[in-house]
């Protein structure tokens, strides 16, 4: 486990608010020289300091403890993509585009092959989705009403709105996907 530097994250907070320490340390009741050593990794706030700290620049005490983690864990390279195929339909699947679904939003690159569909029934889920037909052509149903993409078009699909894809045309259809929150 990687060890968390506190100082650095009152820092970065102090900074985004365009604080000095000055500002900050008055604020906390704490001196000047106090902050700058808890800044620099010199010194241990307790946690009433922290508490204290946290209202000044209004963010809760616990983003203190939060590790954001390797650059290289929000990358998802293409040869290591979550893929979830249907075995009635192999035509069809999904890969996850974000590296996983812990945050707000899921990213995702949803294939059909000429014939196959998403489902034989619509569906609707809770959040909103948005997406775009980056190869091919699809028929889209939305609450029955069918409505025809091709590659370039976009739509957003809100919550709770029964939809299902169709590919009935001779080439395969990609489409990407935003959705809100995830559902994968």
């Amino acid at each position: 486990m990687e060890n968390i530097d506190i100082g650095k994250k009152i820092k970065e907070f102090r900074k985004l608010k365009k604080l000095t320490i000055k500002e900050v340390a008055e604020a906390s009741e704490m001196s000047s020289s106090m902050l700058s050593q808890i800044e620099r990794g010199l010194a241990n706030p307790s946690i009433t300091s922290l508490k204290i700290i946290a209202k000044v620049l209004e963010v809760p005490v616990f983003t203190f403890f939060i590790n954001e983690g390797a650059v290289d864990d929000l990358i998802v390279r293409k040869s290591e993509r979550k893929v979830m195929s249907f075995p009635s339909d192999n035509d069809f699947s999904y890969e996850l585009l974000t590296p996983d679904l812990k945050g707000n939003i899921e990213f995702s690159l949803m294939t059909l092959n000429t014939g196959s569909q998403s489902s034989t029934k619509a569906f609707a889920h809770a959040g909103e989705e948005v997406a775009l037909v980056i190869e091919g052509k699809v028929d889209l149903f939305i609450n029955e009403k069918k409505i025809v993409l091709d590659a370039g078009d976009s739509i957003r699909i809100p919550s709770q709105r029964k939809h299902r894809w169709h590919n009935h045309y001779k080439a395969t259809c990609k489409v990407v996907f935003a959705i809100n929150p995830p559902s994968f």
